[in-house]
């Protein structure tokens, strides 16, 4: 490794004599240029941004000015340049550094302001491979590098907010401090750190190679929170850059601030209405700490919601609900009942916006569409020291996928109960068992430690709401090991069990269901949420 050479101090307070300016998002660029050329500084400045900064009359160098090298190969080639790359690099107080600069006339570049080539976007707008390849940016990245090694000279900006803090700073006193520089040194790495993280994950998926011997994982903060699952704990959110519609895409339109709980639990319940097709059924489902507490599908949105609150209206107090379709001012009204913290929905009409702006606390969120159940994608999930990384969960089960194993062959209800149960269980902390009848759930069993503890409470609190599961269907997320669980759901009503099947005991749970009279059917697919 480099040694590290005996280079002076760098001074705390710097100014800022030239800066070189190369952007692709030109927002707020010609009042940053005239703010910079207020304060004395030089600009130097490439294609596009330099003739935007010249057109308003601004005076501005080309770049081809100090490196005496026109724009080249389509505009690949036009920063990568020793006068560049020395004036961000040069530690001004170093005498070998000093000297190589007055040799080869190289000026000092005190601030560079830099936007990347939108990659992101290019990808997000469905653009094709070589287009996509034609917005890596190259000479942008090298740049930022380099300024922000050498922070103790040089201050780099990557975004609108940055440059304004040095202008700020320039106002105050005509100097950067060493602390400004350092921040934005760090942010300007993690910037480049995440652009290169999108690139190799944008061609990672290209080449469906899902797990790279390196993964690098990117993304920008889309809000400080006020603290994380506790309120000792501190917590921030942040996107990876997935258009996907959701939580994280949103448009809030109203509410306080999203805590970190609530994101998880937005999460959770808009994923699970993604299941259910909005063209066939309304569907609702009401979320707390992550797992389901009701969830229905009906003719309309209202109707379901009730469907979904009779589960278990207890624990829905203070919960997360999700729909499938757009938010009515019936079901609006409805929902406003019941002390509700996040309502997620596409979209939601005028009516029911207004039944909403006076309950101010409810935060109200719209996707303008629906996540697609079936697109491939990835989890994560941080374990001390590293992360656990998977491909999405898109089963979705049809009729022809299940294998009847009992003597009894269910009815066609049997059949839709069991997938709609089956669904539902797919998103419920495992051990899960869920009850449901009708296109609604019933009783739901979450997070026990044995699958027969998780059908007794399902079931218990299926009674507490004067809920009846006789002719129920009932849905384990994993095998049944024992024949245990599935009596349980037997003795509580159910006439068909749906479940994965593969236990070395699968011959004793089929006799059991057999004795009972129950239909049961393997999916040959589990659907464990741990």
């Amino acid at each position: 490794m480099p040694a590290a050479p005996d280079f002076p101090p760098a001074p705390d307070a710097h100014p800022v004599k030239r800066a070189l300016i190369s952007v692709s998002d030109k927002t707020g660029l010609i009042e940053t240029a005239q703010a910079l050329h207020d304060l004395g500084v030089e600009l130097v400045s490439t294609g596009g941004t330099r003739a935007a900064i010249a057109a308003a009359g601004i005076p501005v160098k080309d770049v081809s000015e100090l490196t005496g090298f026109p724009e080249m190969m389509d505009g690949r080639v036009k920063t990568l340049h020793p006068v560049v790359h020395g004036g961000l690099l040069g530690v001004r107080e170093a005498p070998t550094h000093k000297a190589a600069m007055d040799e080869h006339g190289i000026g000092g570049i005190d601030l560079l302001y830099v936007s990347l080539y939108p990659f992101e976007a290019t990808v997000a707008s469905g653009a094709d491979f070589d287009t996509c390849i034609e917005n890596i940016d190259i000479g942008g990245p090298a740049m930022i590098r380099s300024a922000a090694k050498n922070h103790g000279y040089v201050c780099v900006c990557t975004g609108p907010d940055a440059v304004a803090q040095v202008i700020e700073a320039l106002k105050a006193d005509g100097t950067t401090s060493l602390s400004l520089r350092k921040l934005l040194a760090a942010r300007a790495f993690a910037r480049t750190a995440a652009y290169d993280a999108a690139i190799a994950g944008w061609f990672g998926s290209e080449l469906q190679d899902w797990f790279p011997p390196i993964q690098s994982i990117g993304g920008g903060r889309l809000q400080r929170m006020r603290y994380g699952e506790n309120p000792h704990q501190h917590a921030a959110f942040y996107t990876t850059g997935d258009k996907r519609p959701g939580v994280t895409t949103a448009k809030v339109v109203q509410g306080k601030e999203l805590s970190y709980n609530n994101v998880a639990d937005t999460d959770a319940a808009f994923e699970l209405v993604a299941e259910f097709d909005p063209t066939a059924e309304a569907a609702v489902a009401i979320i707390k700490h992550a797992n389901p507490c009701g969830v229905a599908t009906a003719a309309s949105p209202v109707e379901a919601y009730r469907r979904a609150l009779e589960c278990d209206p207890t624990s829905a107090f203070g919960g997360i609900v999700a729909l499938n379709r757009t938010l009515d001012a019936q079901t609006a009204e409805e929902i406003l009942k019941v002390f509700t913290e996040v309502v997620i929905a596409p979209e939601a009409d005028a009516a029911a916006l207004k039944l909403f702006e006076a309950k101010k606390n409810v935060r109200l969120l719209l996707t303008g569409a629906l996540p697609d159940p079936r697109a491939p994608g990835a989890n994560f999930r941080s374990v001390a020291g590293g992360y656990l990384m998977q491909t999405r969960d898109t089963s979705l089960l049809t009729p022809t996928d299940l294998k009847i194993v009992t003597a009894r062959q269910p009815t066609e209800a049997e059949v839709r109960d069991m997938l709609f149960a089956f669904t539902i269980a797919k998103h419920v902390k495992s051990n899960a068992i869920v009850f449901a009848r009708g296109g609604q759930t019933l009783g739901i069993g979450a997070g026990q430690m044995n699958r027969r503890d998780s059908a007794r409470i399902a079931a218990l609190r299926a009674a507490d709401f004067g809920l009846d599961l006789k002719g129920s269907a009932c849905a384990s997320e994993a095998f049944f090991p024992f024949a245990d669980g599935l009596i349980q759901a037997a003795e509580a009503g159910a006439t068909a069990v749906i479940q994965p099947g593969g236990s070395i005991r699968d011959q004793e749970v089929i006799d059991a269901a057999n004795e009972r009279g129950l239909a049961m059917a393997f999916t040959g697919v589990r659907v464990f949420r741990h």
